[in-house]
C-alpha cells in the first residue's frame, strides 16, 4: 500500500498526451510518462484494502501494492525488481494493456482508482533510463535445446524464461524481423519498436537465438519442416497466435478497396521501419469505414487519420455500450462500457448495431457500404425493418477480430488436436499443463487461448516456460 490516507488526499492523474492536432503529423508516441512526484502520489493513493484484487485482476499477477508503495517512497530500482519479478516485459504493458488491474482496484468501487499502468509505465522507463535493466545469463548450462515457434509476446516471455535457466532457446519467426503483432500489429504511435528492439538485445546477451525468415512448416522458400524441428530439438513451444481473421462474405467483398485490417496496418509499420513498401494502402484523401470496434479498428482510425483521411467511420454489429458501468454488478470484473481510444479523440464517427448488408462497387472498386440497423435479443440479432442506407467508402477495413490460428502447414504437419473453436488443444489445469497430444510439443498464447491481450500472452509464455523446464529436467524453479 501507499500512504494510509493518499486515496483521500490525492487525485487521480492522467498522463499527459500531446495535442491532437500536433501527434497527428507522426508516427510517435506522444503519452508521456508521469514525473517521479507525480508517480509518487500516484503510489500514495494506494489504499490499505486487506484484499488487493487489483492482483488477481491482473493476468500475471503483478505484485501491485508492493511497488505502488515502493515507488511513494522512492525505491524505484527495488519496484522494478518486484515489477520484474512476475512481468518479463512492463515497458510492453504499460504502455499498451488496457490494464484490467485498475477495472478490480477496491478504489475502483465507488471512486477513480489508482493509476496503476502509469506507475508500472514510469517504473519501467526508469529502469531502462537508469541502466537498471540488465542481461541475466544463466549460471550454468543444461545442454537441453528448446524451439520456440512465433515471436510474439507468448514467445518472448516463454524463450527468456528458458534461457535464464540454461536451455539453449532457438526463436523462429516466419517474418523478417523478431515481434510478432507487437511488430507489425500494433501501430508505432502507441508502441515504438526500440522498446521491442532493446528487449531483443537483452534476449540475445542472455542466450537466446533468434532466426527470422523461416516458416516452420509452410511450403515457400523458407519453409523448415515441422518434422526437421521436432527432431532436432528437446522441446517446441507453438507460440504463433492467431492469425486467421474473421471475414465478412457479403455481396460485393472482392472489391478493390475492401481490406483485413492486417493488410493495412503492418505496412506502415515496415515503411515507419525504412523499408520500401510497393502498393500501400492508404487512406489518403478518402472515406474510410472501419468495421469492428475493438482495439484494431482503433488502430486502423488512428493509421487512417495520419494518412490524412477526407472522413473515417468506425461501425461496430453489437449496441452500444453504457457510458459507465454499474460497478456494484461488473466490480471486480472488467466491465463492458464505452470505450474512446485516442485514436477515437483525433476524428471519428462511431456508430453502432449497424450491420452490413453489401459492398456496393464501381468500375471494380469500393464506392459505398448498403447498411442496416439492427436489435439484439437474447443473443440474436435482428434487422429493423426500413432502416437500410448507404455511406461513402473508399476504403474498408475489416477489423472483426481472429477466429483461430493458422491450420494449414504448422499444424497440421505436427497433427496436434485443435479445440471445438480451432486452437491448438492444450491445458492449463493438472499436470503436463500446456502440453499438447504431440510428445514434447507444448502452446501458449493466442495459438492456445484464442485472440487476447499481450499481458494475457506474457502470462502463458511464463507458464508454458515452467512447464517445460519440469518436462525437461523434471522439476523446475520457474515462478508459474
Amino acid at each position: 500500500m501507499g500512504k494510509p490516507t493518499g486515496f483521500i488526499e490525492y487525485q487521480r492523474l492522467a498522463e499527459v498526451s500531446e495535442p491532437a492536432a500536433s501527434r497527428l503529423k507522426h508516427y510517435r508516441e506522444f503519452v508521456v510518462a508521469l514525473t517521479d512526484e507525480q508517480a509518487s502520489l500516484q503510489g500514495a493513493r494506494c489504499m490499505d484494502c486487506g484484499i488487493p484484487f487489483c492482483n488477481t485482476g491482473c493476468p500475471v499477477n503483478n505484485i501491485i501494492p508492493d511497488w505502488n508503495d515502493l515507488v511513494y517512497r522512492g525505491n524505484w530500482e527495488q519496484a522494478l525488481t518486484v515489477l520484474h519479478s512476475t512481468n518479463n516485459f512492463p515497458d510492453f504493458t504499460g504502455r499498451i494493456c488496457p490494464a484490467p488491474c485498475e477495472a478490480a482496484c477496491t478504489l475502483n468501487i465507488n471512486a477513480d482508482p489508482v493509476g496503476i499502468k502509469s506507475i508500472e509505465h514510469a517504473i519501467a522507463d526508469k529502469g531502462w533510463e537508469k541502466g537498471w535493466i540488465l542481461p541475466q545469463p544463466p549460471k550454468r548450462t543444461t545442454g537441453k535445446k528448446v524451439a520456440v515457434v512465433g515471436s510474439g509476446p507468448a514467445g518472448l516471455a516463454a524463450a527468456q524464461q528458458l534461457a535464464r535457466v540454461g536451455h539453449s532457446v532457438v526463436v523462429i519467426e516466419k517474418s523478417d524481423r523478431i515481434g510478432g503483432l507487437l511488430r507489425y500489429g500494433i501501430p508505432d504511435f502507441k508502441f515504438e519498436k526500440s522498446h521491442l528492439d532493446r528487449r531483443i538485445a537483452q534476449m540475445q546477451d542472455e542466450g537466446v537465438t533468434f532466426q527470422v525468415n523461416q516458416e516452420v512448416g509452410g511450403s515457400g522458400e523458407n519453409a523448415l519442416p515441422a518434422a526437421q524441428v521436432l527432431a532436432e530439438f528437446d522441446a517446441v513451444i507453438l507460440a504463433g497466435g492467431a492469425e486467421c481473421p474473421r471475414d465478412l462474405p457479403v455481396p460485393g467483398r472482392d472489391l478493390d478497396g475492401v481490406h483485413f485490417a492486417m493488410e493495412f496496418l503492418p505496412q506502415q509499420n515496415r515503411l515507419n521501419a525504412g523499408d520500401r513498401v510497393d502498393a500501400q494502402i492508404v487512406a489518403t484523401g478518402k472515406n474510410v469505414v472501419v468495421i469492428g470496434g475493438g482495439d484494431t479498428g482503433s488502430d486502423c482510425v488512428g493509421t487512417s487519420n495520419r494518412h490524412g483521411a477526407l472522413s473515417v467511420t468506425q461501425f461496430e454489429v453489437m449496441p452500444q455500450p453504457p457510458q459507465q458501468e454499474n460497478k456494484s454488478l461488473t466490480w471486480p470484473y472488467w466491465p463492458l462500457k464505452l470505450r474512446t481510444s485516442s485514436s477515437h479523440e483525433e476524428g471519428c464517427a462511431r456508430d453502432f448495431a449497424v450491420s452490413t448488408k453489401k459492398f456496393i462497387g464501381e468500375e471494380g472498386r469500393v464506392k459505398a457500404l448498403k447498411v442496416v440497423r439492427v436489435t439484439w435479443s437474447d443473443g440474436k440479432m435482428t434487422e429493423i425493418p426500413g432502416s437500410e442506407f448507404e455511406i461513402p467508402a473508399d476504403l474498408v477495413l475489416l477489423a472483426m477480430g481472429f477466429v483461430s490460428p493458422v491450420r494449414q502447414g504448422l499444424l497440421e504437419q505436427l497433427a496436434v488436436e485443435l479445440d471445438g473453436r480451432g486452437n491448438v488443444r492444450a491445458t492449463t489445469d493438472g499436470t503436463g499443463c500446456y502440453a499438447t497430444n504431440v510428445a514434447k510439443v507444448f502452446a501458449a498464447g493466442d495459438m492456445r487461448r484464442g485472440q487476447s491481450l499481450v499481458v494475457w500472452a506474457i502470462r502463458e509464455g511464463r507458464q508454458c516456460a515452467r512447464e517445460v523446464d519440469a518436462f525437461l529436467m523434471g522439476s523446475s524453479d520457474l515462478p508459474r
